[in-house]
């Protein structure tokens, strides 16, 4: 039975430059968004590639539609490779600046989906005796984020998840990475309102199809944590040395809007 390779959040960014790098090494993908006709774009540049490709959109925001995603997902088909790169975020304070329907979104997205997925995958993976499954977080589950505070703590949460499970995984053939990425060149800031943020005149965006290699192959060669570009590396290891209050503090900065 051919082997798949799962990507969420697939229709844009990050997910279709994964979806890209599978189908060069003409692995088949299954490719789950919300949007149906992005998605069937995808699945085109995929199959150009000598790739097969299947569509399955989900809203992953609700739990039903991910246990139907796995569910499709799996039907006839052994998945060696996971790819949990559906997110959400918004900018603005906690109080009063972010929508709460947006924020739950997020949260449900960020954590519940993917942690759901990981789980349904790693137990399939055990079977199949082979595995990689790579979880996006982001440089910012190193801190907290005043301004991204939601954002922030989800990604901590994938961050520290990834990490623990990996270590419960010692030993198999199951291998579990977190790519950690900054600033990168997609659409997130445009949906998560961060048009003015200081983040984006202190550091360049990285490309995205960039980021997506290195996480990618990370995580084919069993790196735990995969953190792109220098600036990235730097802003990832800042806490481990400075204070955790001016941390936040300089965060608060350059995630607020100028």
């Amino acid at each position: 039975m051919a082997t798949w390779t799962l990507i969420t959040g697939a229709s844009e960014g990050l997910g279709v430059e994964f979806a890209l790098l599978a189908a060069k090494e003409k692995r088949n993908v299954i490719l789950a968004a919300r949007s149906k006709d992005k998605l069937n774009a995808v699945a085109e540049q995929v199959r150009a590639l000598g790739g097969e490709a299947l569509v399955i959109p989900a809203d992953l925001s609700d739990m039903t539609e991910v246990e139907r995603l796995w569910a499709e997902a799996t039907d006839g088909r052994e998945i060696d490779v996971l790819v949990n790169n559906a997110g959400l975020g918004s900018n603005g304070d906690f109080a009063t600046g972010q929508n709460w329907e947006r924020e739950l979104s997020s949260i449900n997205v960020n954590m519940l989906a993917l942690t759901r997925l990981m789980k349904l995958a790693i137990v399939h993976m055990q079977a199949l005796e082979k595995g990689h499954i790579l979880n996006v977080a982001s440089v910012a589950g190193f801190t907290p984020g005043p301004n991204m505070a939601v954002y922030h703590a989800t990604k901590a949460y994938v961050l520290s998840l990834s990490e623990a499970v990996a270590e419960e995984m010692r030993g198999s053939n199951v291998i579990i990475s977190a790519l950690c990425p900054g600033a990168t060149q997609t659409n997130f800031f445009n949906e998560a309102d961060m048009h003015n943020v200081r983040l984006l005149k202190v550091a360049k965006p990285m490309d995205a199809a960039a980021v997506a290699k290195q996480g990618w192959q990370g995580a084919l060669i069993g790196k735990r944590i995969v953190v792109p570009g220098l600036m990235n590396k730097a802003f990832a290891f800042l806490p481990r040395i400075t204070p955790r209050a001016l941390t936040t503090r300089v965060t608060a900065l350059i995630m607020g809007k100028h």
